[in-house]
């Protein structure tokens, strides 16, 4: 078995779960190395204590799964068979005690097959325990983060040069989810955000036939898959010249991540990061101009564990990754974010993003 399957096992035997059932086509790949889109067919890694470990896909899928899977005991079932049978097969008659699944990613419907196959006494939920063995990224990861993140980086460098007279903020996004494919990425990891004028005071704003225009400040908000992995930056521009009014709250903006990045060291805690940006904000008159966390987890999911927000006292640890995103937004004026991609290491906070942060203006 590879080190995160083993240490699965491992937590397993910590929680008293008998044996558990992983469906989360991620966290399959997460354990197994098998990616795959089963859409509504079943997809599951089961894993009972002391035996060996069983994929069981679709039989669509068997060629792939027995190619790059680091499981080799893997079960098939076709479209007409019941794979909840195939399940109840591997795993006897015996009394299973305590079974772990994942509860968010189980339909009632797929709950209700499942109780009906598996013998199990209780039904506990491993998403948290699945959840905390990904915020701690090993090497190779942090290694595929910083690959994705160069790869959006070279994809918004490359869609700056479309910014010209009479495009507009769909258009923008158009050149830069064709730019991903192009540049090698699987697609994007989000909906691509291209926001600009008055709409940058929207921190989830839709892209729309807005056409840029001189005075804009105009922000990109996007994000790449990359050999599995997802990255996500953001930053904002001017267009032509700069208003002083929306100058200073860039300023006050960068200083805050700068504050926020700065606070991300292993023993501080998550809700730590938050207060440290959000100070720079609130000291600068605009606390009520930014309404939402100071960043979340990042990995095989654009938003995953942790969720930094003022009241998580989590610990950050070593190998945890996430976005450092504080932003100031006012009605009718604009607004600016700035979101950096964070790894925590023993030597303190490092970036994966590294596209330039000082204000910039932009000629169209």
């Amino acid at each position: 078995m590879n080190n995160a399957l083993i240490s699965l096992e491992q937590q397993m035997t910590d929680a008293g779960l008998t044996a558990l059932l992983v469906t989360d086509p991620k966290h399959v790949y997460y354990l197994t190395g098998f990616a795959s889109n089963p859409h509504e067919r079943f997809l599951g890694l089961l894993l009972r204590r002391g035996d060996e470990p069983a994929l069981i896909v679709p039989a669509l899928d068997s060629e792939a799964a027995h190619a790059s899977s680091s499981v080799q005991n893997i079960l098939t079932h076709s479209d007409t068979d019941n794979p909840y049978l195939l399940l109840k097969e591997g795993l006897g008659s015996a009394d299973l005690g305590n079974f772990g699944i994942e509860k968010e990613h189980f339909s009632v419907a797929r709950y209700e097959q499942l109780a009906a196959f598996v013998p199990a006494k209780t039904f506990s939920d491993i998403g948290p325990l699945l959840r905390s063995m990904r915020s701690k990224k090993t090497p190779e990861e942090a290694g595929r983060m910083k690959h994705a993140a160069e790869l959006v980086e070279e994809v918004l460098r490359r869609g700056l040069e479309h910014v010209k007279t009479g495009v507009t903020e769909i258009e923008l996004v158009a050149e830069l989810e064709y730019l991903m494919k192009k540049l090698g990425a699987s697609g994007p990891s989000f909906d691509t955000m291209v926001l600009s004028g008055p709409n940058t005071a929207l921190p989830h704003g839709v892209p729309g036939s807005r056409v840029i225009q001189p005075g804009d400040f105009l922000m990109f908000d996007l994000g790449v898959y990359a050999a599995g992995y997802a990255s996500d930056i953001t930053r904002t521009f001017a267009v032509e010249k700069a208003d002083d009014k929306l100058t200073a709250i860039y300023n006050t903006v960068l200083a805050a991540n700068e504050a926020g990045i700065a606070a991300s060291r292993a023993g501080a805690t998550f809700g730590s990061v938050d207060r440290a940006a959000r100070d720079v904000i609130e000291a600068a008159g605009y606390g009520p101009y930014f309404m939402h966390r100071v960043g979340h987890g990042l990995g095989m999911d654009t938003h995953e564990y942790p969720s930094l927000h003022g009241l998580n006292e989590d610990i950050i640890e070593h190998g945890n990754v996430f976005t450092v995103e504080p932003g100031i937004y006012v009605p009718e004026l604009g607004g600016v974010r700035i979101e950096d991609d964070v790894l925590v290491t023993e030597d303190g906070p490092q970036t994966l993003t590294s596209f330039p942060k000082e204000l910039t203006v932009l000629h169209l």
